[in-house]
Formats: structure tokens, C-alpha cells, sequence
């Protein structure tokens, strides 16, 4: 029962956040283009299904993916398993399997995050099939991995954040100058598609669970501040995609060149 009672909880709670937006909606329909509702049945049904939706998921977030997240961080970082004493706890080389589960699950929930698959499919409609649907998601993906474990890297150490988000700007603008003006604004949006449904909870649950079981880290210092790599770094691997496409398609232009001339 008490489940069940959660869930109740968790779907008035959803009804009083969705409820404003279709207050608007309704709103701007009906008293400001003054048309009628067309097919009002469906779409009734279709914010109960929101409604439903999203109370599941805020509850799966509550029993499965923030305690997992947070269950894994003191795994990957209890003693025993590092095989070290206590005092060794500090040395950011001792964490190597942090670094290589931040890496797997910045890469596997990008894969499966739907906004990003929406944006692929839209963005290789549009190209005419020049922008590859699994090409974009796979170099958004290897972006929100590395950028995880930069940031793994950043809570164990204790860095400052502001250094890495200053350094990776710095570099994101130096590449925008180059890169093909086509991918650019596709790039960009990457970055903020892929901090949604599937990838905040585990990772955001993952950076407060290293900050609580590294000695000297501070949960609000330390444990926030992973969701801005898994934004940035997509940006620059989506670049650096491009680049590498337009480089590859001069160098077989060339080639071409080359043995027609011959």
C-alpha cells in the first residue's frame, strides 16, 4: 500500500505541473485564434497518457534509477573493492573503474536517450540522409562519455569546475571558426538534447554518490556539476565528427583528382 500510495502522490504531483500547460494551450486555442478543438477526444487521452507517463517514470526514478546510480558510486568506491587502505582513498589513479563506468554509462544511456534519437532522425530527414542517423548519436554518445568521466575525474581530484568549463568553451568557439557552417547549429543542440529523461537521473545519482563516499568531497560542492560536461562535450565530438567527415571527403576528392589526371 504504501507504494501505491507514492504513486498516487506522484501523479498529483505531475497533474499540478502539467496542468498549467494545457491551461495555456487551451487558452491561446480558444480565446486568442478562436478555433475549435479539433479532434478533443484524443487529445484528452493523450495527456492522460502524459499524466500516466510521467508519474511512472518519476516513480522508477525514485525506486530504481537514483538508488542504483548512487549504489554503484559507493561500489566503485568502497575500499575493499579498490584494494587499498584508507588513507590511499584520495589518489584519483585508485579509480579507475569510475572512470570506466562513467565512460559506459554516459555512452549506453546517450544511445538510448529519445530526444537525441528524435533529433537524429529529423537532422537526417532534413540533410537529405547527409547527416547519419547513427553517426550523429554515436559521436553525441562518445561526447557525453568523455565528458562523464572528465567529470568523475573532476570529484575525485576536487578541481575546480569552473577551469574545465572555461577550457572547453574556449575550445567549442575555436572549432565553431572552422567547423562546416551546415553541422554547427545541429551541434549545439545536441549538447542540450542529450540531458534528458534517461541520462540526468543515472548521472546526476552517480556524482552525488562519489562526492558522499570520497573522503574530502562535498555533495553540493562536488557532487553537481556532470550534467554541464554531458552538455559541452557533445558539442565539440559532433564538431570534431564533421570536421573528420569534410576532411575525409577532400582527401578522397583529391585522390580522385589524382587518378583521373593519371
Amino acid at each position: 500500500m504504501s507504494y501505491l500510495s507514492h504513486f498516487f502522490e506522484s501523479l498529483l504531483s505531475t497533474l499540478h505541473d502539467v496542468l498549467p500547460i494545457a491551461i495555456i494551450l487551451f487558452f491561446f486555442q480558444l480565446a486568442i485564434l478562436r478555433k475549435r478543438i479539433l479532434n478533443l477526444r484524443q487529445i484528452l487521452i493523450g495527456f492522460v497518457f502524459v499524466l500516466l507517463g510521467l508519474a511512472f517514470f518519476l516513480e522508477g526514478l525514485e525506486q530504481a534509477l537514483f538508488p542504483l546510480g548512487k549504489l554503484m558510486a559507493e561500489q566503485l568506491t568502497a575500499s575493499d573493492f579498490l584494494g587499498i587502505t584508507e588513507d590511499s582513498l584520495g589518489n584519483w589513479s585508485n579509480y579507475l573503474w569510475v572512470y570506466v563506468f562513467a565512460f559506459a554509462i554516459g555512452f549506453s544511456t546517450t544511445i538510448a536517450e529519445p530526444s537525441l534519437i528524435a533529433v537524429a532522425i529529423k537532422a537526417n530527414q532534413v540533410s537529405g540522409g547527409a547527416i547519419g542517423t547513427w553517426g550523429l548519436r554515436i559521436a553525441v554518445a562518445i561526447g557525453v562519455a568523455v565528458g562523464i568521466s572528465l567529470g568523475a575525474y573532476r570529484i575525485v581530484t576536487g578541481t575546480p569546475l569552473h577551469y574545465y568549463i572555461i577550457v572547453g568553451y574556449v575550445l567549442v568557439v575555436i572549432q565553431t571558426l572552422y567547423c562546416p557552417k551546415s553541422i554547427i547549429a545541429l551541434a549545439y543542440d545536441s549538447g542540450g538534447v542529450t540531458t534528458s529523461t534517461v541520462t540526468v537521473p543515472l548521472v546526476a545519482a552517480l556524482g552525488l554518490g562519489l562526492a558522499s563516499n570520497i573522503p574530502g568531497r562535498n555533495p553540493l560542492l562536488d557532487g553537481f556539476g556532470l550534467i554541464a560536461f554531458a552538455s559541452l562535450f557533445p558539442i565539440m565530438s559532433v564538431m570534431g565528427y564533421a570536421q573528420l567527415s569534410e576532411w575525409r571527403a577532400q582527401r578522397d576528392k583529391r585522390s580522385r583528382s589524382e587518378n583521373v589526371r593519371s
